[in-house]
């Protein structure tokens, strides 16, 4: 079950495509982080959702909000798939330990040994302020984030 609207967001400590150190706590006081968990890269649904994040880039990566990508892949998968569609934001790595910060917001599936399609918006104080879950195979409406942020 994804942890509530209104908690405390989970801390985490991952590594992105580039092998640098990220924390949700990076941000706290900054920025507005949208948290968005993918089960892998190269997949049809996910390549095209990040695609879609990527097009629309500036109403996520900006002075006031920090886009973080996270699937269970490992940090090199998640290079070659950055440079290959031009993923400019951070892709995290939740591969080891396998599906921790994923288990923490409640969006990892034990029997396929990945995360589901879970988004949340954490604000600049690190309460979560905004959430969605959807299945594998159910894509996400990229508008719905916007309108999110823009309550914020």
């Amino acid at each position: 079950m994804a942890i509530e609207v209104g908690t405390k967001a989970p801390e985490f400590e991952l590594k992105d495509n580039h092998g640098r150190t990220v924390r949700l706590s990076d941000f706290r006081g900054e920025k507005n982080v949208v948290l968005l968990f993918y089960p892998f890269a190269f997949t049809g649904v996910c390549t095209g959702e990040l695609g879609e994040l990527r097009d629309h880039l500036p109403a996520f990566v900006n002075d006031d909000t920090q886009l973080l990508a996270v699937s269970n892949d490992s940090i090199h998968t998640l290079r070659v798939f950055a440079d290959q569609e031009g993923l400019e934001y951070p892709l995290l790595s939740d591969f080891w330990i396998h599906g921790e910060a994923s288990r923490a917001y409640g969006v990892f599936d034990e029997e396929k040994g990945c995360a589901v399609r879970g988004t949340f918006i954490i604000d600049k104080e690190g309460v979560v302020r905004w959430s969605v879950v959807n299945a594998l195979p159910d894509a996400r409406d990229l508008n719905d984030y916007v309108k999110a942020l823009d309550t914020l």
